[in-house]
């Protein structure tokens, strides 16, 4: 069985268009139900705002592996210099069930959160290639933040005009690539991150919402931490996707309180299988809204797993463990 680490998987090139890939080849298998994703149970005791995350599932097509990711989010442990989210994934062969390989870092997590937001930005461009000079909010600028900067800025290249970062913490500076120094602006405040913008990122751990303001006519919201937006903002939603609607629509999530405050219902939105598999968003308005809201789907890391576990053992990174 191979092991990842940090170091191992961090040895191992990047590429997020390839990435976006293998998260749309998920999606085409899940669209062809060759897969199978239970609701993830959450782990809670003591402080009920700690939470460890049980995510199996199998994916067929290429990938033909079954296999969990066991997710630990601990919001406190920032205040201990300690990292928030703690995460282990296990790949097994689907016809033997055989485990194959092991990957101990949040580093796959978090570039598993950021190829999803990156399929779907590359949707975005395709349907307005008329898009130049983009600019991009942010706030939160941990693990999260700082992978959604790199893949932005990746695939956005030239288009990239301008990518403005709020956190609630001093954002040390060194963090910001010097490739991109003279494109990132440190923002003062949330405001100053979403006003105008063409495409909105949230990667915070915020447990309560504080976005309200009325957005760009024509913008993208990507809503990754889901609980950063006022349910009033669904009246600017033109466009409602999410990943998986018996998924997102919980645990105080953002679609959670706009069910159960606006009304909002699983036939309001589009998941992914009806924009990339079903091909049911193919127009946009260049005045419409769109909202994206990925819960997270277990599909996701077990393909992305797939990729860097094939990469380890072409480029011999990793270790390889004897039985």
């Amino acid at each position: 069985m191979y092991y990842l680490n940090t170091k191992s998987l961090a040895s191992l090139d990047r590429d997020w268009n390839e990435l976006a890939r293998v998260i749309e080849k998920a999606i085409f298998c899940q669209g062809e139900k060759e897969f199978a994703q239970p609701v993830k149970p959450y782990l809670r005791y003591r402080d009920m705002s700690n939470r460890i995350i049980a995510m199996p599932a199998f994916i067929g097509g290429e990938f033909n592996l079954s296999g969990i990711k066991w997710i630990a989010s601990f919001p406190k442990n920032l205040d201990k210099g300690i990292k928030r989210a703690h995460s282990v994934s296990i790949l097994n062969d689907a016809d033997t069930g055989i485990p194959v390989c092991a990957i101990n870092t949040t580093l796959i997590s978090g570039i598993r959160t950021a190829s999803v937001t990156g399929l779907m930005i590359k949707k975005y461009l395709e349907l307005r290639p008329e898009l130049t000079d983009l600019v991009v909010g942010m706030t939160g600028f941990g693990p999260i933040g700082q992978l959604h900067l790199e893949m932005t800025a990746a695939l956005l290249g030239d288009r990239l005009k301008e990518f403005r970062i709020f956190d609630i913490n001093p954002i040390d500076p060194s963090l910001i690539p010097p490739a991109l120094a003279d494109k990132v602006v440190l923002a003062n405040s949330f405001e100053q991150a979403f006003e105008q913008v063409d495409l909105f990122i949230t990667a915070t751990v915020s447990s309560k919402p504080y976005i309200d303001q009325k957005p760009k006519p024509g913008s993208l919201h990507l809503n990754v931490s889901l609980r950063d937006y006022h349910v009033q903002f669904m009246d600017y939603v033109d466009i409602m996707i999410v990943d998986d609607w018996e998924e997102v629509c919980r645990e105080k999530t953002d679609i959670e309180m706009m069910h159960l405050e606006k009304g909002l219902q699983k036939e309001d939105v589009l998941d992914l299988v009806d924009v990339f598999y079903k091909r049911a968003f193919e127009k946009l308005d260049a005045q419409q809204v769109v909202m994206f809201n990925p819960m997270g789907m277990a599909i996701f890391d077990i393909a992305i797993g797939a990729h860097f576990y094939e990469k380890a053992r072409l480029e011999n990174a990793g270790i390889l463990l004897e039985n």
